[in-house]
């Protein structure tokens, strides 16, 4: 794919085709973007359960035509029960990265379609909740292909995902589907829940009867979450931060997410003044912009009220311009560093008003937990298994605490009036591979969907890596990869279209109307227009 999708009446990107056209179609039948969106993020909880779930967290940008954008920050707590003792008494020196125990804190993502749907300027209401649900019930229950990605995940994972309640019996059964490629998937169980969703409304799954089949489940099973940590979730609105890049405003999550660090490292490389894209001075600049962005990310970010200080702090002119002075322009600073794994899906919508989303839904690992709750289908992440059990841990477990996140929806407002979400999944790669997109398109020029098509680079590791090196696409010139090499990075490299370096995906709306979109080659999905 060469070319930008085009339309000017609503444009949808997503990793998976049909969550694309499934929030196409709400568009068409006169959904605001923000209904889309939800749309979308239910059909591909379906669809792409091995990166994403209604167990999981998520996060909006929603810009209305003429505003800046707001968040949404549906991250879920810790249960107040999760404590270190709790793991302790029970034989655990950590916290486990499956199973009932690795389930310790609230699922979001669903609080965060309740909240986005009721922001004043989400466009909601013109569809009932029932039509934005009904795609994903239908596939759930009717079962959807098992894509090549996830049968492969799949069956390297299987060990350890065998083993947590409900996996097997959901995503393997009798002709252990999830494992093979064109093998159809079914989750009645999910579906079930979906369908009452859409009937007794979004609210259900915290504080209505989903909420206490759920609780008894993860009661039963082993959890640390009991109903009260449910009915007591509410997702939050949040301010963006931002930060001004030549002719854009960028804006990002604020923390406990990482989109302070996909801020710095554009505004550090921007600072560099390189003039040409795609050569060394492009990748080595925003390569070490990455390392300074990093360590500052890693010795501030975490839920906010346990911060040292403001993460707008960060993102000063004085702060950048120093970042930017300590890189080498020919040489590569010391690497390697412990970054964090992460499994997710960004996507993005435009609506024939020109509403703009940016949005993201994660369970942090492959399947997240791994379990499976028998009474609802609900798949839950293990986000919390970030958390350490040790007091002096910078992620120190403590009831209703939320946990650090990679996820970071990204979104851009040109001075022109271009609007433009952008995101991918990825774990440590999410800023970086922002980064690629958006200097590409904004710094020099490259049509949308050749600057994610074009080859990517990933510092450190991502889902389903374990090495801290410079990742390469094969694709990059041979002469790109020797001068790195020779300026001190560790270099490894990849097939040409390799799913570690993420599934992104953009869309542009132009002031007068006119959309272009964009999806990665390396997912399942692509654009749809209407």
């Amino acid at each position: 794919m060469i070319n930008d999708t085009l339309g000017n009446r609503g444009i949808v990107t997503a990793p998976h085709h049909l969550a694309a056209d499934a929030g196409r179609d709400v568009l068409r039948d006169g959904g605001s973007a923000v209904e889309a969106m939800v749309a979308a993020a239910a059909v591909i909880a379906v669809v792409y359960p091995h990166m994403n779930a209604i167990g999981g967290d998520g996060f909006w940008l929603i810009a209305e035509p003429g505003q800046p954008p707001t968040g949404v920050d549906a991250c879920g707590p810790a249960a107040a029960a999760a404590t270190p003792q709790w793991y302790r008494q029970r034989g655990m020196t950590e916290i486990p990265a499956r199973g009932a125990a690795a389930a310790l804190t609230v699922p979001g993502t669903i609080g965060g379609w309740i909240k986005a749907l009721q922001s004043p300027g989400s466009g909601a209401g013109r569809l009932p909740l029932w039509r934005l649900l009904e795609p994903a019930v239908e596939l759930a229950r009717r079962g959807v292909p098992v894509t090549r990605g996830q049968a492969n995940l799949t069956r390297q994972k299987l060990e350890a995902l065998d083993v947590a309640p409900g996996f097997a019996e959901t995503f393997l059964g009798q002709t252990a589907a999830a494992t093979h490629a064109g093998a159809s998937l079914v989750q009645p169980g999910l579906a079930d829940t979906l369908e009452h969703l859409g009937r007794a409304g979004l609210d259900d799954f915290y504080r209505g009867d989903v909420a206490k089949t759920m609780a008894d489940d993860l009661q039963r099973l082993g959890s640390p979450l009991v109903f009260e940590d449910l009915a007591a979730f509410q997702a939050l609105e949040v301010d963006p931060l931002s930060l001004k890049i030549g002719h854009a405003r960028l804006y990002n999550m604020p923390p406990p997410t990482q989109g302070l660090a996909s801020l710095m490292i554009l505004g550090i490389f921007e600072r560099l003044g390189v003039n040409t894209g795609e050569g060394f001075a492009h990748v080595h600049g925003l390569v070490e912009a990455t390392k300074q962005a990093f360590r500052v990310r890693d010795e501030v970010v975490t839920d906010p009220r346990w911060m040292s200080r403001p993460a707008g702090e960060c993102l000063t002119a004085k702060r950048l311009d120093a970042a930017a002075k300590a890189i080498d322009r020919q040489t590569a600073a010391p690497w390697p560093y412990p970054p964090a794994d992460g499994d997710t899906v960004w996507m993005g919508a435009v609506d024939a008003q020109g509403r703009s989303v940016s949005f993201i839904q994660s369970i942090y690992w492959e399947y997240g937990s791994g379990v499976v709750l028998p009474g609802s289908g609900v798949l839950m992440q293990n986000r919390g298994m970030s958390f350490g059990l040790d007091a002096n841990h910078p992620q120190a477990l403590a009831p209703g605490r939320r946990p650090f996140h990679t996820l970071n929806p990204a979104m851009a407002i040109f001075d022109d009036g271009r609007r433009m979400p952008y995101g991918t999944m990825g774990g440590e790669g999410q800023p970086q591979t922002q980064a690629a997109i958006f200097s590409r398109y904004a710094f020099y020029e490259m049509p949308l969907q050749q600057a994610i098509s074009a080859p990517r680079w990933l510092l450190g590791r991502t889902w389903g890596e374990r090495t801290t090196s410079l990742k390469l696409e094969s694709r990059l010139p041979e002469s790109l990869m020797t001068a790195l090499r020779d300026a001190g990075h560790e270099v490894e490299t990849l097939g040409a279209y390799d799913s570690t370096m993420g599934h992104a995906g953009a869309i542009v709306a132009h002031p007068d109307g006119y959309q272009a979109g964009a999806a990665d080659p390396r997912s399942d999905g692509h654009v749809a227009a209407v």
